[in-house]
């Protein structure tokens, strides 16, 4: 189950964003760690005794979502959750591509290890905080022990070509039409253009299943609602870019197929069909990241809802724990 595109996003939903309300349920200590001029992270700190972990929340979440996980991993490691910039009490930067670029996200955890002084942590990431680890484990995987991807390691976190991805497809584009435009001597712009007649049927082909979902919308249904928030999680969609792949230990935990809970209670048929397209989708990144990553173990737990350390907490804390257990200190 890809995350929302950028495309379903802003104009097949009015769900606002950011929408988490989380309590704060949990034992722990609260600093802010600046980063940026003007931009500090909120960043818990549960406690506990081992090798630091670092919890990274899904989009739109504060690090108060591990907040019941994270009591259940303090027995062996010291345990510290981040929200990144944009969400929760950490500063919320201007909504540009650049403060929200998965490179800065991931710069921004880099600086809090490093102020932190963690040594080599463990980093555990959902969803979206996917690009934040493959950004540290391509540019900076000796600073951490392994990366664990929870639901997390889609194309945000490693690109397949063969697969695509229209979010991805679409930066890209975009990126390539701004430098067309640009001054630039003749022969990259000849190359540019050799590229932006490559990636074309690329993106049409990402872009024909929205199409068809739009053609079914009424002219009248609203969109997202023009909020601040809404505003933020449009700059991390324009700010994914693609991971070849890193180059340190790797835990990836996919949900395979997902669980559509109650959505087709009284359609089977239609929850059929639903859960063997997911799994037809989510099994070929996860072949894909596999290849890509072949030093990393990959576990995909059937029915598992996107929250995997919450709906299979079990199956998550051991393979965590042993995973862990495995890494050299």
């Amino acid at each position: 189950m890809r995350m929302m595109s950028l495309f379903c996003f802003c104009l097949l939903t009015a769900v606002p964003a950011n929408a988490q309300s989380t309590p704060d349920t949990s034992p722990h200590a609260v600093q802010f760690v600046t980063v940026e001029t003007d931009t500090k992270l909120e960043v818990l700190d549960w406690g506990g005794h081992g090798r630091p972990l670092v919890l990274l929340a899904g989009k739109g979440f504060t690090a108060h979502a591990f907040d019941t996980f994270a009591s259940k991993l303090t027995s062996g490691y010291h345990v510290y959750g981040i929200t990144r910039r944009g969400y929760g009490k950490s500063s919320v930067s201007p909504p540009m591509d650049e403060n929200y670029s998965a490179a800065r996200l991931g710069k921004d955890v880099l600086s809090v290890i490093e102020q932190l002084h963690l040594k080599r942590p463990v980093l555990a990431g959902h969803s979206i905080a996917g690009e934040e680890l493959s950004y540290v484990g391509d540019n900076a995987p000796d600073s951490v022990a392994g990366l664990v991807y929870l639901d997390a390691a889609y194309a945000y976190a490693f690109y397949d070509p063969s697969i695509g991805d229209l979010t991805i497809d679409y930066n890209t584009l975009r990126q390539q039409l701004e430098q067309f435009t640009a001054l630039k001597p003749m022969k990259e712009r000849k190359q540019l253009l050799h590229e932006i007649a490559e990636g074309l049927p690329r993106f049409e082909k990402d872009l024909a299943p929205y199409r068809e979902r739009m053609e079914a919308i009424p002219d009248n249904a609203p969109g997202p609602p023009d909020t601040p928030a809404v505003h933020v999680d449009i700059a991390i969609f324009r700010g994914e870019q693609k991971f070849k792949g890193v180059k340190c230990p790797v835990l990836a935990i996919y949900a395979d197929p997902h669980s559509f809970g109650g959505q087709f209670k009284s359609n089977p048929d239609a929850l059929k069909a639903a859960q063997a397209k997911d799994h037809m989708e989510t099994s070929a990144q996860a072949d894909a990241f596999q290849r890509g990553t072949p030093q990393a173990t990959v576990l995909r737990i059937a029915n598992a809802d996107h929250f995997v350390f919450q709906s299979n907490e079990a199956e998550v804390l051991q393979a965590m724990n042993t995973f862990i257990a495995s890494l050299p200190q």
